[in-house]
């Protein structure tokens, strides 16, 4: 009887952590909040016109079967054996695109009393640059605080760009400034840095502005700009990426290849559509011309990489505010939906499986296996090899690095 009872006692086996192997991460932002119905979870087709809830468009099977997408995305269909459609991830935020912007950067509510570090400085605070010489994080996009490093500080910030022609405002050295000049400036700026590290040397934050300006200085030589020219990739590379944003995923490709550790790339920054992927009303007449865009894309990205033998190295994650409802509104487009969405994985060495989760038979509601934010970013950092569980530090307060989330494990071999 006593054994039996210690039995019960017993303290139970701690879980191993489930560890990937990818060494790079491309998060694609599609903002303004991609319909889920309309994509990856497509469901029975809808009448805008007469109101009737549904899908707007017909789906298509895809290499996995008894996983279908939407018809535009053609592209990708084949290649689903090497993705996963989440489509079970939630969150409570509904009306307001900042705060779900935020959430699905930081993956908590926002704090009157911390600045929480979006995912992109998380990943550069626990691994750094791949490569010496290279950021650990770029953004390709505009800059905006819920993509920043709240209370890790500046050295995990990012350096951003919005023109892919170029690098990075402020890297390049003007053609008027020889390199003599340039010696004069950063002998004159290292004597500043150190009169200001003695006289402030207890102030983080003037530590950390000295070291983000130390990495600046480091990445703007030739050799770190030299993943900006494009050019040098033969044209039919190029074309098969397509446009703006085709030729942005084009850059991330070569800048991982530099050493970048995590890159977000945002998807229609000029609008194409007129309204993006925030589809109210006539919106969503044009919303194929972005399905199109981010198939055509996205699909020659992970062939590119596959050629390139980086595929298994490079997760790529694609995330939005939230998803849509399958209702349509007064005007024929559609509202904003939290309650049940799809994020979608690929590469990055995982077992992917088309898509995971089940919503109801209009992708209102989850049916089977809902993912959190939290488990979606743990999910993302076990791919990349992060322990899940740590603790970051706000001062002295520790703060866990997903919200306690933890990652799907279909997806660990």
């Amino acid at each position: 009887m006593a054994a039996a009872a210690l039995g019960t006692t017993r303290a139970a086996e701690p879980v191993p952590l489930l560890r990937g192997k990818a060494e790079h991460c491309i998060y694609i932002w599609l903002g303004g909040g991609m319909g889920q119905i309309d994509t990856f979870d497509p469901k029975r087709i809808g009448n805008a016109e007469k109101k009737v809830a549904g899908s707007y468009y017909p789906s298509i099977p895809t290499a996995v079967n008894g996983v279908q997408v939407c018809e535009h995305l053609a592209r990708l269909a084949p290649l689903m054996d090497r993705v996963t459609a989440v489509r079970t991830v939630n969150h409570d935020v509904i009306d307001e695109h900042a705060a779900a912007t935020n959430r699905m950067h930081t993956g908590r509510p926002v704090s009157g009393t911390v600045a929480y570090p979006s995912i992109g400085s998380v990943v550069a605070s626990q691994l750094g640059p791949a490569a010496d010489g290279a950021p650990p994080y770029v953004l390709i996009g505009y800059p905006n605080i819920t993509r920043g490093p709240g209370f890790l500080g500046a050295k995990h910030g990012y350096l951003y760009l919005t023109d892919t022609s170029r690098g990075p405002e402020g890297l390049s050295r003007p053609a008027g400034i020889t390199p003599e000049r340039q010696a004069r400036r950063e002998a004159m700026l290292g004597t500043l840095r150190t009169t200001a590290a003695e006289r402030l040397r207890h102030d983080t934050r003037v530590s950390d502005y000295d070291e983000a300006l130390a990495q600046s200085l480091k990445l703007a030589g030739p050799g770190f700009n030299r993943a900006f020219h494009l050019d040098e990739e033969p044209s039919s590379l190029r074309q098969r990426y397509g446009g703006e944003f085709g030729q942005r995923l084009l850059l991330s490709r070569r800048l991982i290849q530099r050493g970048v550790r995590f890159l977000e790339v945002s998807h229609n920054l000029n609008f194409l559509n007129g309204t993006g992927w925030d589809v109210h009303n006539a919106g969503i007449q044009q919303q194929h011309l972005l399905i199109r865009e981010l198939d055509q894309a996205l699909s020659a990205l992970l062939v590119d990489l596959e050629k390139q033998g980086m595929l298994d190295k490079t997760l790529i994650a694609i995330s939005t505010e939230f998803g849509r409802p399958p209702e349509f509104d007064g005007g024929g487009g559609r509202g904003h939906q939290g309650s049940a969405f799809t994020c979608v994985l690929a590469g990055g060495g995982l077992r992917h499986c088309g898509a995971f989760g089940e919503t109801d038979e209009l992708a209102r509601r989850i049916v089977r296996d809902p993912v959190s934010v939290p488990d979606f970013f743990a999910t993302m950092h076990a791919a990349l090899g992060i322990d899940y569980t740590a603790n970051l530090h706000a001062g002295d307060r520790p703060i866990p690095i997903t919200d306690r989330g933890q990652p799907i494990p279909q997806l660990f071999s």
